[in-house]
């Protein structure tokens, strides 16, 4: 979890150079799994809470999506 820690700060301070593959690891560690992928579009899900969330796989992520991640695991 320290390493998670550490991308959520960087997510916070500089929400315009995360890439697909810290965004994924956030979310994993927040109880969401990858349940498909269409196209440049991967869908999580929190099969807790039922939340889904969809991400666009590019590199760096825009700040909207980076932005929404931060909001739906409370930070």
């Amino acid at each position: 979890m320290p390493n998670v820690k550490k991308i959520i700060e960087k997510m916070k301070q500089q929400p315009n150079g995360i890439r697909p593959e810290e965004v994924e690891k956030v979310l994993g560690a927040y109880g969401y799994i990858p349940v498909r992928q269409k196209g440049s579009h991967k869908h999580y899900l929190n099969k807790e809470t039922g939340d889904l969330i969809t991400i666009k796989q590019e590199n760096p992520l825009k700040k909207v999506y980076v932005v929404d991640v931060l909001n739906r695991i409370g930070e």
